[in-house]
């Protein structure tokens, strides 16, 4: 079962053009939804013009604003399982924006028409009618006393603050500290599906839902008690989705709104964004300011760490837990005998900022590698070897460290020893020392990170193995993918446990008329929550059959050998053998059943683990910086991701390849940009940075294992890991490179202006 890189069962039909995302859904007789959004940043709607004209044109089936539809307003939690962040008070996000827009591309109104071209004709006559007020987009502005206030009820644009042994001097005893501004710019997840749901009244007064989701249970719950129904009567289905990132774990304004035309029209209606409203509206990632003040002795031993954390929520703060997953994770992979830190969650005039790939780990990463880097700069040390005298000793865990968080196991220095021989560090020295020697305007630099992030939040999934008389299985899962491949890595599972030929497994997902319930895709933890329950539900299976075996066969459970080529032998005599199929069968007639034994060879039920676990690594990034443009170019990149047992490698490098090209993309590309007025001004794929694959390194990959004692499966996640360990790589690389020129930080992204400026200014 590990180890094996079986391809993937889910690729065929991509591959044929097969795949079923929620636009090639045909459903009779739907209408279309076009929302009306603000070009105002901020301001006071006095009035929805045009709304009449609108319901007036062919094809138009309805108009409705905020009172037309009296949707409750959503309330910004700001939670979400395991993290914390709960605001003190609710930030109420209206469906459709009633008397306020907070930000550009917030919906006020919408169109339902017969077609998208008759919805697109009646939405350009709406005109909200909107007062403008004063904007702020700048987040260290929007923290201050006499900033514009987006929620006057509150008197503060702060939605949620923490702080931590901020009165103790835990730089005591430094011989030298180091100190900078590190930003984290703001990030779209730009999927390649956009965000897209339809709802279909059926007529036994339920609904049938399609919904691009990670979390289509979730989308049910609320949806269901939007609709006024109880949720058994709403059938969910999340088809194939094309990628989330994170970005699509929300119930959207656009679901409720939707979801409440539907029920008034006692019609189908869908909706799917443009790319353009995808840009705007689709939640961001990252958006964090930090500071950070990093004290140590003269041999490089770090005596603690003083961190600020000012997180950008955008215009309403469901992501107010993420400066707070990121002080959790402020200690990285480093012994730091103290660690004060503060943060707060910042309303902005901006889109609204949530979980992005990494979630808030990806931002402590950056953090402490950058800070790593620096007080190397100030010791006139190697990079690696200040991490290494900081490391985490493999021998201590489980580990509490000075912010509080426990982590599992880890053997940090032998990812970061693996890395640096694959890379061949040395070698490179050499070729970078001589680059500088001979004057040359392509300077080589050699980067360096080290992480460790948390994975799966304790968090529980639900699982279902079924046998059926055919002797094919049947796994039902609570996970819900966008493309990391779990029916494979589940079928993987349920065929080792059970001795069955792989392609006998059929995985269903993402559909709540077979599958009992599920958390969905999120925090790296589909294999380890939701393949351990296939596990212990395929293991209840294999019991339950090997009792029956044993009554059948009329020998004793001992003598029989465990489940292989889809029977169970007894041992020494494999003439006398009993297949899962006839198990099955007889498993369904009652004459054949040992007495007490129920009837069927099927388990279902839940995993939960307890605690969560983390995953680590260290990544190598080799870059060449051309001096006279500031252009960035990577040439290598080396990634040693510890993810514990590994059940198919193909399906973890696929993760690490996705996870690389994001995080090198933030590294050197990409950047959600607003102008003073709060005018977005990256907002469609000609403005906004993303990279090809012909600007993408070669990647080398390999793995160290270090088993979790979590779970069954000893595996942790790795759907987020490359992004974040890649990220500060890069950084570190381009500041290896010009550090003898005497630059000493760069904010992201590295673009060539940025960089070109600071090599001009270190020359002046």
């Amino acid at each position: 079962m590990f180890g094996v890189p079986a391809l993937r069962s889910e690729d065929p039909r991509f591959l044929r053009g097969e795949g079923r995302y929620l636009e090639n859904i045909v459903i009779q007789d739907a209408l279309r939804a076009v929302f009306v959004r603000s070009i105002i940043p901020h301001g006071r709607i006095t009035g929805v013009e045009g709304v009449e004209e609108a319901r007036s044109m062919p094809g138009v089936a309805a108009v409705f604003t905020a009172d037309d539809l009296r949707i409750p307003p959503q309330k910004s939690s700001g939670n979400v399982e395991g993290s914390t962040g709960t605001l003190d008070e609710p930030f109420p996000r209206e469906v459709l924006a009633r008397d306020v827009v907070r930000y550009v591309g917030e919906p006020v109104a919408v169109v339902i028409a017969d077609s998208l071209a008759h919805g697109q004709d009646g939405a350009e006559l709406i005109w909200p009618d909107v007062e403008a007020l004063e904007t702020v987009t700048d987040v260290e502005v929007a923290a201050t006393d006499g900033a514009p206030i987006l929620f006057p009820i509150h008197g503060t644009n702060v939605a949620t603050t923490f702080q931590q042994d901020w009165d103790v001097d835990v730089l005591e005893g430094a011989d030298v500290v180091a100190s900078a501004r590190v930003v984290q710019q703001r990030l779209a997840p730009v999927p390649m599906e956009t965000n897209a749901i339809a709802v279909v009244p059926e007529d036994d007064g339920g609904y049938t839902i399609w919904c691009s989701t990670q979390v289509p249970f979730d989308v049910r719950s609320d949806l269901a008690e939007l609709l006024d129904v109880d949720k058994k009567q709403v059938r969910i289905v999340a088809p194939d989705v094309g990628g989330g990132f994170g970005a699509k774990l929300l119930v959207y304004p656009e679901f409720a709104v939707v979801a409440a035309a539907a029920k008034a029209l006692r019609r189908p209606v869908r909706w799917a964004e443009t790319r353009s409203e995808s840009m705007l509206n689709l939640n961001h990632g990252r958006a964090q300011v930090q500071r950070v003040e990093i004290g140590a002795t003269r041999d490089g031993t770090v005596v603690g760490m003083r961190v600020e954390i000012l997180g950008d929520m955008g215009a309403y703060p469901i992501g107010a837990f993420l400066p707070t997953t990121t002080q959790e994770m402020l200690s990285g992979v480093y012994a730091i005998p103290r660690i004060a830190s503060r943060g707060w969650s910042v309303v902005t005039n901006t889109t609204p900022v949530a979980a992005y790939r990494g979630a808030g780990r990806p931002e402590a990463t950056a953090l402490v590698e950058r800070a790593m880097d620096l007080i190397a700069v100030e010791l006139g040390m190697d990079p690696v070897d200040v991490r290494r005298k900081n490391m985490i000793p493999p021998d201590v865990f489980p580990y509490t460290t000075a912010s509080g968080t426990t982590y599992d196991i880890g053997d940090y220095g032998r990812a970061l020893d693996e890395a640096l021989r694959i890379a061949g560090v040395p070698e490179l020295r050499v070729e970078q020392a001589a680059r500088r020697a001979r004057g040359d305007h392509l300077l080589l630099g050699i980067g360096v990170c080290t992480y460790v992030e948390i994975t799966a939040f304790a968090s529980k999934e639900f699982g279902s193995v079924e046998v059926r008389g055919d002797g094919s299985v049947t796994v039902l899962t609570g996970v819900s993918p966008q493309g990391q491949g779990h029916e494979t890595a589940m079928a993987q599972i349920a065929a080792g446990i059970l001795g069955v030929p792989f392609d006998s497994v059929r995985v269903i997902h993402s559909d709540s008329a077979v599958v009992r319930r599920g958390a969905g895709t999120w925090g790296s933890r589909s294999l380890q929550v939701g393949g351990s329950a296939v596990v212990e539900q395929g293991q209840a299976v294999v019991a339950k059959a090997r009792s029956l075996a044993s009554h059948l066969l009329e020998v004793d459970e001992a003598d029989l050998t465990e489940p292989v080529n889809g029977r169970f032998e007894v041992t020494g005599a494999p003439a006398r053998a009993v297949t899962w199929g006839e198990l099955a069968t007889a498993a369904n007639d009652p004459s054949t059943l040992p007495e007490g034994m129920t009837p069927g060879l099927v388990s279902a039920g839940s995993f939960r683990e307890l605690e969560s676990t983390f995953p680590f690594g260290a990544h190598v990034s080799v870059v060449e910086v051309d001096t006279q443009t500031g252009d960035v170019r990577p040439v290598r990149h080396v990634a040693v991701d510890d993810c514990g047992r590994i059940l198919n490698p193909m399906l973890v490098d696929g993760q690490v390849h996705g996870g690389l090209g994001q995080g090198i993309g933030q590294a050197l590309y990409e950047e959600f940009v607003y102008d003073e007025s709060g005018n977005p001004i990256s907002g469609t794929l000609a403005t906004y940075g993303m990279p090809a694959a012909s600007e993408l390194p070669p990647f080398e990959i390999a793995h160290t294992e270090t088993p979790t004692p979590l779970n069954p499966l000893g595996a942790k996640g790795i759907g987020e890991s490359a992004t974040i360990g890649s990220t500060p790589a890069i950084q570190s690389a381009v500041m290896d490179a010009l550090k003898h020129l005497g630059v000493r930080h760069i904010g992201l992204p590295l673009s060539p202006e940025r960089v070109w400026r600071a090599i001009r200014d270190a020359r002046t």
